[in-house]
């Protein structure tokens, strides 16, 4: 008779401080895991999504603030939330933990654990599926004994910068983390620097650097003995920081899991992360979590309209008030005459008056906002009074119960309700108001410092343009406003094409293995910020700069033969999909129209890579309908075989 083995139930770890002060002043006296974001705490975001993935015991560790979080579960448990059905939460204080690292020795100390786990922290906002993931971590754990921890990353968008974005090599044939660096949020890196070791891995090793960190990881037990066992394992960075210098000597090893096209995760780390993920659940891309679905509850709380509005049923709009896009006004509010709201969040009882332009901002409850205010890109705290003829702006930031006086212009400023410790009189704004000075960044930096998870976090601010790198406070240098991995500026684009041009004309000559070429021009991309479709057309365009085709005239035909014969696998790594092909045919166009010696021969050029099935025959007849008017040389020249090709369809289709 066979043994029955015992079910291990599902465990997760929340740690509900985030052991920084970017959220400050309103984490001075809240766990940053009971901030709202779109009118509901971050705690209810991170439990929803671990029931989504079956959860049975979740575990939250909070360091500060213990009787609030047991407050809001108590309170979430009387509201009978459905994740109350079949899991079990257990609040634990762990008064005197500063870092994660306190946190998990606290909690192997008091041997909650007993299995395989998840870990997060409670600001991150996620609806992934965790199952099918934390049962490939247990595979990979039962042949590899080593195997502590799966990290979970989610592939980003381009050019966005937040604070979280990590460059990692990754061995794709098994996942198995092989270099980890944190990006630095305040400006772009051009370089990279990786162990030479990395490079003698053979072509299956992936460097990546468009992943965020959603602070999520499936760990095994013996995570929590590392733990305890290397007291200098402070964040979750250091512990992948020591793991891979003493892979050896610990005998653990780290595995990635990339989230798959759909699913969402990311942790809420900044304002500026703030305002991202506030906008991703207005738009619906963390669905099911998104803000009519009640999160946790089986209630409709707004009535969705045009332009994603989200609107409570007990709003009270005045006639001539507009609500443009992307809002979300909760319960009992209210909003005067000739008031504009756009792109914002609005809490519960929330008054504001008339002749208010309300733009990317988010409003916590019990806010009073009089006549004639405007907000734009802030954070008002709840319970807060913003007098009229007032501006805010610039990514301040009001805590709560703040007074803001008539008439005042906020930029740029964090305020709190309170004196700050040694105040000066200068810092005074109002009664209930005073400007809180921010510690300068100069003394801020030993570089060790800025390894660690807390220095991810250094914006510091929401800015207006989410598409670009924050450079400073707020602000963008004039060249990184033009840098984008799309559209980069034309020195990056120039060097990045000389570097393919030169692996690949050493490639030809000395005969290398196309394999070590792409893993080459992969390199450069990543140290030149390139998309692919941009690395795709530099690459077609490199080709023709190889010595048999800059030489040839009428034998230009034979020569690109020459060429392909041995550099084929590398174009055929890139040129894949039709917006490959697209990128392939433009780049031909442009090469032809720069070289006298190819430009009459485009049209055998572009058959040859018909032949040699690089592009399509779709392809190229759609590229050739879409060709501008001042590419007359262009149509003239592949007129025959356009031809060629109709003529073909329409044999096959008579057959």
């Amino acid at each position: 008779m066979e043994k029955l083995e015992k079910k291990e139930v599902s465990q997760a770890i929340i740690v509900a401080n985030n052991f920084t002060d970017n959220f400050a002043p309103f984490t001075d006296t809240t766990p940053v895991a009971l901030l709202p974001i779109v009118n509901v705490p971050f705690l209810d975001y991170a439990i929803e999504f671990l029931n989504f993935s079956r959860i049975e015991e979740t575990f939250i560790v909070v360091s500060s603030g213990v009787d609030q979080v047991r407050s809001h579960i108590e309170k979430r448990l009387k509201e009978y939330y459905i994740w109350s059905v079949k899991m079990t939460i257990t609040v634990i204080g762990s008064e005197g933990s500063h870092s994660i690292g306190d946190v998990l020795r606290d909690i192997e100390a008091k041997g909650l654990i007993r299995g395989h786990f998840i870990l997060m922290t409670g600001d991150t906002v996620s609806n992934a599926n965790l199952i099918p993931l934390l049962e490939r971590h247990k595979q990979i754990a039962k042949y590899d004994k080593g195997a502590c921890m799966t990290v979970m990353y989610m592939e980003l968008p381009p050019c966005m910068r937040t604070g979280d974005e990590v460059t990692v090599a990754v061995d794709r044939l098994n996942s198995r983390l092989l270099t980890h660096q944190r990006q630095n949020p305040l400006n772009r890196e051009r370089n990279f620097t990786f162990d030479l070791e990395y490079f003698k891995l053979p072509s299956s090793a992936e460097i990546r650097h468009d992943y965020a960190d959603p602070q999520i990881a499936i760990c095994s037990p013996m995570v929590l003995t590392l733990f305890a066992d290397n007291f200098d394992f402070e964040t979750r960075d250091d512990f992948i920081r020591g793991l891979l210098i003493n892979e050896e000597i610990l005998d653990s090893r780290i595995y990635v899991a990339e989230l798959p096209a759909g699913e969402y995760a990311m942790k809420v780390s900044n304002w500026q992360k703030y305002k991202i993920v506030s906008n991703d659940i207005i738009h619906r891309w963390t669905h099911p979590l998104s803000p009519d679905m009640g999160i946790g509850r089986m209630k409709l709380q707004y009535h969705i309209s045009k332009n994603l509005v989200y609107k409570n049923k007990s709003v009270q709009l005045a006639r001539s008030s507009v609500l443009k896009e992307s809002l979300v006004i909760h319960e009992d509010s209210s909003v005067g005459d000739n008031s504009w709201l756009s792109q914002c969040v609005v809490g519960r009882r929330c008054r504001i008056g008339r002749n208010c332009k309300i733009s990317n901002s988010f409003i916590f409850d019990d806010v009073v906002i009089e006549d004639n205010v405007q907000l734009d890109h802030c954070i008002i705290g709840q319970g807060v009074v913003i007098k009229g003829n007032t501006t805010v702006s610039g990514g301040s930031v009001c805590g709560d119960r703040v007074i803001i006086p008539d008439s005042s212009t906020i930029d740029k400023l964090t305020i709190q309700a309170d004196p700050p410790e040694f105040s000066a009189p200068a810092q005074k704004l109002g009664n209930s108001a005073y400007i809180v000075v921010e510690e300068e960044d100069d003394e801020a930096g030993d570089s060790e410092d800025e390894e660690k998870d807390t220095a991810q976090t250094r914006i510091k601010r929401m800015i207006v343009d989410d598409c670009a790198d924050v450079e400073s406070d707020v602000s963008l240098s004039s060249d990184e406003e033009e840098s984008h991995r799309a559209s980069p500026v034309p020195e990056d684009a120039n060097i990045f094409l000389s570097e393919v041009i030169d692996s690949l004309k050493r490639g030809f000559e000395e005969k290398s293995n196309p394999e070590f070429l792409v893993l080459e021009i992969n390199s450069s991309r990543y140290a030149y910020n390139m998309s692919l479709s941009e690395v795709n057309f530099y690459v077609v365009q490199a080709i023709f700069h190889l010595s048999p085709l800059t030489d040839a005239t009428t034998n230009v035909l034979a020569a690109l033969k020459q060429i392909y014969n041995h550099l084929g696998p590398v174009l055929k790594n890139y040129i894949k999909g039709e917006a490959a092909m697209e990128d392939c045919l433009k780049a031909i166009q442009d090469v032809c129209q720069e070289k006298d010696n190819i430009k009459p021969r485009v049209s055998q050029i572009v058959h040859f890579f018909y032949s040699v099935d690089l592009v399509s025959e779709e392809a190229v007849v759609a590229w050739y309908e879409n060709l501008d008017d001042d590419a007359k040389w262009l149509r003239d020249g592949l007129k025959k075989l356009i031809v060629w090709f109709q003529e073909a369809s329409s044999d096959e289709s008579s057959e």
